[in-house]
């Protein structure tokens, strides 16, 4: 399995911290750097939040190896026609490095604050559903594209220069109904956000089962897990690292280290401890059937953290 990481950069994301951060990730041996698309938290206060193609054109211009892409960009906000231009751009920039992750869109607070309409949750995926064929086709097919739909239309649609390959999209999401039947039908790569290993095994096989009513095979899709990890090395890094995610996850303020890791655990799904106990964890995603774990990062200060991944828990994975 490889081991990339998903910067969330609503928690306060910057210019610098940005620099450092996928410095690091370059260096360490990392396979992907994926950014989160928010203008915000989701509750108050307010912190810094890089715009993320701005960010992802940095890093294909300042890196060789790693992959990037947003995880995900919701239609909800990013006009899809744009957006697919945005990506082949950045695609050819890289070299070929650019994965499009694209999802339907659900923090309420931040559509609200810049007048963006949500809607409910069907026409949310009725959105997805609609900016997947004007992306998908926009970037795959060599002739110009005519599609004449609800939220979008296309009449001889043709974007150029065309890229040297046409850039992957991957599509986020876990739902048998509708989420994982589009990514049946549009996507290069799957992306489930993180559920026990029993249901993303079990979302797994139905991807199987879909892509072949598709006409497709299941080696068609790639199959990658977003997880929530924080990692230490002693009792003394553990402090460290529990105090991190305190300063930069408000709804662990002012709990002790015992709830904070219960509240972790619990409710919000984390793997957390030493490399040995985290180690099987993910390695369990792998026998599952993931190819490519993108690790949330909210402590944007942490390099250290990003250090002790690489080099006592990679190489075991």
């Amino acid at each position: 399995m490889e081991l990339s990481i998903t910067i969330e950069g609503m928690f306060g994301l910057t210019w610098p911290r940005w620099e450092v951060l996928t410095g690091a990730i370059e260096r360490l041996g990392f396979a992907g750097c994926y950014r989160s698309d928010h203008f915000t938290r989701g509750s108050p206060p307010d912190v810094d939040a890089l715009e993320m193609i701005v960010s992802l054109t940095h890093l294909a211009s300042h890196s060789k190896r790693v992959r990037m892409g947003p995880l995900v960009s919701p239609v909800s906000f990013r006009d899809p026609i744009m957006l697919a231009r945005q990506a082949m751009a950045i695609d050819d920039l890289s070299g070929g490095r650019m994965v499009l992750g694209v999802g339907a869109g659900w923090m309420v607070s931040e559509h609200e604050m810049f007048g963006y309409a949500l809607g409910d949750l069907k026409t949310r995926m009725d959105r997805l559903e609609e900016g997947l064929e004007v992306i998908t086709r926009l970037i795959r097919s060599p002739e110009p594209v005519t599609f004449e739909g609800r939220f979008y239309t296309l009449r001889e649609a043709h974007l150029l220069p065309r890229p040297a390959r046409p850039t992957p999209v991957m599509v986020g999401g876990k739902g048998p109904l509708r989420s994982m039947p589009m990514v049946a039908r549009f996507a290069d790569i799957w992306n489930c956000t993180p559920v026990p290993v029993a249901v993303y095994s079990e979302r797994s096989g139905l991807l199987d089962q879909l892509l072949v009513k598709q006409g497709r095979r299941p080696a068609d899709v790639k199959r990658t897990v977003m997880l929530h990890v924080h990692v230490w090395r002693d009792g003394a890094d553990r402090a460290r690292r529990l105090d991190l995610a305190r300063q930069n996850l408000p709804v662990l303020a002012g709990m002790s280290d015992e709830d904070t890791l219960s509240h972790l655990r619990d409710k919000m799904g984390a793997i957390v401890g030493t490399p040995d106990e985290v180690i099987p964890r993910i390695r369990a995603y792998a026998e599952a059937g993931a190819q490519e774990a993108m690790l949330q990062w909210f402590t944007l200060g942490d390099v250290d953290g990003l250090e002790t991944l690489a080099e006592l828990v990679m190489p075991s994975v």
